[in-house]
């Protein structure tokens, strides 16, 4: 599967952050829930002010859970989670 190209932009903007110690990891309220979120932001300057721009959150608990890998077997499709 391809990544989007305005995903793969966001990527590259968040690796600059990083290697220019402009990132942040704030706890912000997920607005539709008003959970408790921790989220990953560039940090920016604009006129005197910082400027924090969310790129995403972390996940909650255990992200092998949440996620489900591409299938190398498969290129369009994901490797099912295991049942017990």
């Amino acid at each position: 599967m391809a990544i989007p190209d305005h995903a793969r932009a966001n990527f590259d903007t968040l690796l600059r952050a990083a290697a220019d110690g402009n990132l942040a990891l704030m706890e912000c309220l997920d607005a539709s829930t008003r959970e408790p979120r921790y989220v990953l932001c560039a940090v920016g300057r604009s006129d005197g002010e910082y400027v924090f721009t969310p790129f995403g959150h972390l996940a909650d608990g255990n992200p092998y859970d949440t996620y489900l890998p591409p299938d190398p077997a498969d290129p369009a499709g994901f490797i099912a989670a295991r049942t017990a």
